[in-house]
């Protein structure tokens, strides 16, 4: 098979699609593989490193999608690539269509095979192609919370684990998944007072006994929610509802709750958002205030350290990429159910019931 790999021109999106590692593993299978000049650049990997393990450097971005018959990336597409993108083509990245109603369509009209990281779903429920972005996004949300809580940054002006004899800052958590847990995890490592709260009982029984002391579990609801909010200095958004939009769970009214300055740092954007409030930004452009609240909603989070983001998304998709193009996407999705879940939009097409009914399209299982 012919793979392309091409830069990422999303805002600051310095991750790419495969490292010079991957591409060796398609090469020596027999593929060939295309990858932009300078689509590693970003993340540590010079051009000479693709070549020296076998891959062509194309000069721009329109050679490698006329020429590849699989496209392997990292973010949607965006409107500057809609026309690139030809029919039948496979393209394998995240797509998160169930909040981007102009991706959608974009899909939709250019008839090519959509196969979305996010929606690669395992008989257990878990989602191997979101999990290492998400353990990186759960991190980095405290990293760029505690940024945000700095006073020249709009914040409250806390730190986070506090010193001796200063209380620390309180966290709230709303989400215990793979996002959440991990953002729990360095939280707790500063110090901080930090609150999970889930709907799933099971898996507030693990967290409360695996981690650290300073994690409290509760249940989540509206009441309880609103509760933490007036003493909380950050609060971490990490709820998922597979390929479906994010439902709002603190709304505008609930801004009211908290002290300005508190930071909102919504994980939750790519699918929506989490807080009725958020909208994307971009790390060029972070934050924004609203009612005296920070914050940051970067739909790209793990692409502020593209170096181990790009390694770990390579570790979890290179096995799917490299059975896709030795078997071509058909027999491979119909080898893998996990992998067939993947399937989103397919050569015009809505095949994942979740985004044909955010969006009130048809949907058409996959089998027909």
């Amino acid at each position: 098979m012919i793979v392309g790999i091409p830069k990422e021109i999303k805002n600051n999106e310095n991750r790419v699609g495969m490292t010079p590692s991957g591409v060796a593993e398609l090469v020596k299978r027999g593929h060939t593989v295309y990858v932009q000049h300078n689509a590693g650049e970003g993340s540590g990997f010079p051009d000479a490193d693709y070549e020296g393990v076998g891959a062509k450097i194309l000069p721009d971005i329109a050679d490698v999608y006329a020429i590849a018959e699989m496209i392997v990336k990292v973010k949607e597409p965006i409107e500057p690539e809609y026309p690139l993108i030809k029919e039948g083509q496979l393209l394998f990245t995240y797509f998160h269509f169930a909040s981007d109603k102009e991706l959608t369509d974009a899909m939709l009209k250019s008839k090519a095979v959509c196969l979305a990281y996010e929606t690669v779903e395992l008989s257990d429920h878990s989602l191997p192609l979101l999990i290492p972005m998400s353990e990186v996004a759960g991190r980095m949300s405290i990293q760029e919370g505690m940024r945000f809580l700095e006073k020249p940054q709009l914040g409250k002006g806390i730190l986070l684990g506090g010193v001796p004899g200063v209380k620390p800052a309180k966290v709230l958590i709303i989400g215990a998944g793979t996002v959440g847990t991990n953002a729990a995890i360095i939280a707790a490592g500063t110090g901080a007072e930090v609150t999970i709260v889930d709907i799933n009982l099971k898996r507030l029984r693990y967290l409360a006994d695996t981690l650290p002391k300073n994690v409290k579990t509760l249940y989540s609801s509206e009441h309880n929610i609103r509760t933490e909010l007036p003493d909380t200095d950050l609060v971490i958004g990490s709820v998922l509802v597979p390929g479906d939009k994010t439902p709002h769970l603190i709304n505008k009214d609930m801004l009211k709750l908290m002290k300005p300055g508190t930071v909102l740092v919504d994980v939750a954007i790519d699918q929506g958002g989490c807080f009725e409030t958020s909208h994307a930004t971009s790390h060029s452009d972070p934050v924004y205030v609203v009612d005296g609240i920070v914050h940051y909603a970067v739909a790209n989070i793990p692409g502020a350290v593209p170096y181990t983001s790009t390694l770990a998304l390579t570790n979890a998709t290179l096995p799917y990429a490299i059975a896709l193009a030795n078997k071509g996407w058909q027999k491979a999705c119909k080898d893998d159910a996990a992998l067939a879940k993947g399937l989103n939009v397919v050569e015009g097409k809505v095949t994942y019931k979740a985004v044909a009914d955010v969006w009130n399209l048809p949907f058409e299982p996959i089998e027909l």
